[in-house]
């Protein structure tokens, strides 16, 4: 899945990135569309919650894991149930063969044409799309890619520089994201949009990346909380106030009642005394 080294030092110092906080977090990089997010590696894990427990969840390999999946309800979580003090995550192999092609579309195009791929046996592993250029990964056994770069076409990308590219696009340090910080830093915020891949281009203000087969949009725009929350309800997923807005309101979302319901039973399961971050993921946390 990829996931960004955000402030990454060796040891995991001050300042530096975590395995447990890139669970808590749901971290996942360009590879989340074809490989799955950081839930779906999750086997087991430890936690610590708010009696000073000390829980265990699932396993550390695939056939011991069993009972409820606690463990992968832990991604995303943002420290609200507890500290995380171990986790066992499945992995993969790194693919044999990679190629990184780019081809000039417009941001419509784009999105008809890695809607297309994705219901083709293609070796596709990461796209992006940006200021009119697509950007497709293939990875896999050396004979799938040549053969999808054939019938794909495209410019391929030296090895090096695509390397760089996809390093920096999953830091998020490449050039929309600098230009983002920049935005952020004069009034304006940056979005990230979750929606259906098939959805059509969203008509919001700003500069727009896309990610994952057109599953992850990110914005920058000046449009109000409300008028961008609804253009993704209606592309049928929501918006989350990545960088910059308001971070003391609903910096994810408001829930629904039932599922609100929900989130404060497990709060109240794991830390009844709201010891772990509070207001982290909800106000009413």
């Amino acid at each position: 899945f990829e996931p960004p080294r955000f402030g990454h030092t060796p040891g995991g110092g001050p300042g530096g990135g975590t395995v447990g906080g890139m669970v808590a977090a749901g971290l996942a990089g360009p590879a989340r569309a074809a490989l799955g997010g950081v839930r779906d590696y999750v086997l087991g894990a430890t936690l610590l919650n708010g009696q000073a427990e000390l829980l265990s969840f699932g396993g550390q390999v695939m056939k011991n894991v069993a009972g409820y999946d606690v463990s992968r309800m832990l991604a995303g979580s943002m420290g609200v149930l507890g500290v995380i003090c171990e986790v066992s995550l499945k992995v993969l192999p790194v693919p044999p063969a990679t190629a990184t092609l780019r081809f000039d579309l417009d941001q419509v195009n784009a999105l008809k044409r890695v809607n297309d791929w994705a219901g083709q046996p293609l070796p596709l592993q990461a796209s992006a799309w940006w200021d009119g250029a697509l950007i497709v990964r293939l990875g896999g056994a050396a004979a799938a890619v040549e053969s999808a770069q054939r019938k794909l076409g495209g410019e391929p990308i030296e090895p090096a520089l695509a390397a760089r590219f996809w390093a920096d696009l999953r830091d998020q340090r490449d050039e929309f994201f600098s230009t983002a910080r920049a935005a952020v830093v004069d009034g304006a915020v940056l979005w990230r949009l979750s929606v259906a891949p098939t959805a059509p281009r969203i008509a919001l203000s700003g500069d727009t990346l896309i990610e994952w087969g057109g599953g992850c949009r990110w914005l920058v725009s000046r449009d109000s909380a409300e008028t961008v929350r609804a253009a993704a309800l209606e592309a049928r997923g929501h918006a989350t106030a990545w960088w910059g807005g308001e971070r003391t309101g609903e910096v994810f979302g408001p829930l629904s009642p039932a599922l609100l319901r929900i989130h404060h039973r497990l709060k109240q399961a794991f830390d009844p005394a709201g010891i772990f971050n509070r207001q982290r993921l909800h106000p009413a946390f």
